[in-house]
């Protein structure tokens, strides 16, 4: 979605609202501070959150809006006590769960039946989008159609449970003696006299699921369903109903495939952007807009409304850091807290056996013609690979010699998860004992200045976070060409970049330590919102410290300036 197209419609909008602030304060003052944050601050919001609005003014103007049902439902909820860590607790609507329940339940049409049909909650994980809804089953079963029958769906019964067991437990504090509902393991009863409403978590397959007549579906994590099966065999009983409700409950997944992705996501979008006219659907995407940055809290804070709420800054700070050291843990955060849809599987970079074709066996000393170098720094404390890369650049060719040296500190090979490796390679000489609990910063600076006698260093570049012991060693021996490389993804992108097409090219070559196809063959290249890439680790035990600092070293020669 263009957000200019979106930004250019604000102030027409925006008018429209201020204009009739008394109306929409009148239905909840949490209302109108909503809709005026949203609009009063665009670049903090999603491009389809302020499409939201704008059709919520919209339809203001064109249907009803039944303040009286509205409230019912609000002072139903907020009398409600959900289960929680503090035990069961009352909880106030907060200003956006007031906008996406007067989208739902405000909204009648002039036959007096309410509006919206289908509800869309797509948002991140920890926003309480279960709890909300399971006030939305426990209502219809209390006060929907006296057969009312709501069903709570997912992808497995496990998940559906979760739902089920929250509506179970909400409905234990209003009655204490069970007088009034009756439980089985999958079921739960009005015994009111006259309602024979029920709310039932479902575990058969489509195929056993004939004879329903739901009133109220709430579908859970739709995003990873395989197919549409269930969910058409649920919405297709809902037909003598004349207040049917879907409510959509989901994040993203990595079922790229799947019929809400291929299908449903596109549409709600097309909804909200006017492209499908169907009022009966109402929509909450919270999503990052075009170019936004994923590791920025502003990008954090646009596709969590309840960030500072129901879950902490500091919560995504901190999976953000996990999710940068394991490709697992970046589709994780992507998916969970982002609200991305990417894809799961891995995808090798470089092939083994292009890397096997481009080994060759190196020896700094043994290097006579003093080639141009640069020297890539990626050093751990104790619990992981230090690695100093060398690139070597032979002008008469225009090919490029990549030799890394790998360091680790002795208990760290005898503890570590890859210890078997680790101390086969120490055995072989490939990988250097540095230290006992610590790595040996100085021992590593000795090596760099002991193969200076070799090679012409133009720059030692290093992550300026975590080397400044290094750093400073080296200074205080008179080294001077000492450079920064920052971490970020637009810093390894021309790197990633020249390196695929240089190896197939034959103008990379590699030493044949085996740790480098290891450390390359553990990679997988991600993205950022502008395309951006980077390599980070397929899980947290397989290191890539060696193809970091050879893409440095890389980037190193791209950005030199004679």
């Amino acid at each position: 979605m263009d957000k200019k197209k979106v930004l250019d419609k604000i102030p027409e909008y925006y008018n429209s609202l201020t204009e009739d602030k008394k109306f929409y304060e009148g239905i909840d003052e949490r209302l109108f501070y909503y809709m005026n944050n949203v609009l009063s601050n665009p670049d903090k919001h999603n491009s389809y959150e302020i499409l939201s609005v704008f059709r919520f003014i919209d339809l203001t103007d064109r249907y009803d809006f039944n303040l009286l049902k509205f409230n019912k439902f609000v002072r139903f909820y907020e009398h409600l006590q959900f289960p929680s860590e503090k035990g069961a607790c009352s909880f106030a609507l907060t200003p956006i769960q007031i906008f996406q329940f007067a989208n739902i339940y405000g909204l009648y049409k002039e036959d007096g039946n309410r509006l919206c049909n289908d509800a869309l909650l797509y948002v991140p994980r920890k926003y309480s989008k279960t709890t909300s809804v399971a006030a939305c089953a426990i209502y219809d079963l209390m006060f929907g159609d006296n057969d009312a029958q709501a069903f709570i769906a997912s992808n497995s019964f496990n998940q559906a449970r979760i739902c089920f067991e929250i509506i179970s437990n909400t409905l234990k504090p209003l009655d204490p003696g069970m007088k009034y509902f009756k439980r089985t393991k999958e079921k739960i009863y009005s015994k009111i006299p006259g309602r024979t409403s029920f709310i039932q978590c479902l575990s058969a397959s489509p195929a056993k699921l004939d004879g329903l007549n739901a009133s109220t579906i709430i579908l859970d994590e739709y995003a990873a369903a395989p197919s549409a099966a269930l969910k058409n065999v649920l919405t297709s009983s809902q037909g003598i109903r004349k207040e049917p409700l879907i409510v959509t409950i989901t994040t993203a997944s990595t079922n790229l495939e799947g019929p809400f992705m291929q299908i449903d996501l596109d549409n709600y979008k097309k909804i909200l952007e006017g492209v499908i006219q169907d009022d009966s659907v109402f929509a909450s995407i919270f999503e990052p807009d075009e170019g936004d940055d994923f590791a920025s809290p502003e990008t954090w804070r646009k596709v969590h409304p309840h960030l500072g709420v129901t879950v902490t800054e500091d919560f995504y700070t901190r999976s953000w850091i996990k999710a940068l050291r394991s490709a697992d843990d970046m589709v994780e955060f992507k998916t969970k807290l982002l609200n991305v849809f990417v894809p799961a599987n891995k995808v090798d970079w470089i092939s083994i056996k292009v890397l096997e074709k481009q080994a060759v066996k190196l020896n700094l000393s043994e290097i006579t013609t003093h080639p141009l170098c640069m020297v890539a720094v990626d050093l751990s404390v104790k619990d992981d690979l230090s690695c100093v890369s060398y690139g070597l650049y032979d002008s008469i060719s225009k090919k490029f010699y990549f030799y890394n040296d790998y360091y680790i500190p002795l208990n760290t090979v005898e503890t570590h998860v890859n210890s078997e490796m680790y101390r086969r390679w120490v055995e072989q000489g490939y990988l250097k004992i540095s230290g006992i609990d610590v790595v040996d910063y100085q021992q590593i600076a000795q090596d760099i200045i002991e193969n200076s006698k070799y090679v012409n260093i133009l720059s030692i570049n290093y992550d300026s976070y975590k080397n400044k012991e290094l750093t400073n060693y080296l200074k205080a021996q008179g080294v001077k060409c000492l450079r920064p490389y920052k971490q970020t993804y637009s810093c390894f992108t021309s790197p990633i970049e020249s390196f695929e097409q240089a190896i197939y090219e034959d103008r990379i070559y590699i030493d044949c330590n085996p740790i480098n196809n290891w450390c390359i063959n553990n990679c997988v290249i991600d993205e950022d919102a502008m395309s951006n890439r980077k390599p980070i680790k397929v899980s947290t035990n397989r290191k890539i410290d060696g193809c970091i600092c050879i893409l440095m070293s890389l980037g190193a020669f791209m950005s030199w300036k004679r």
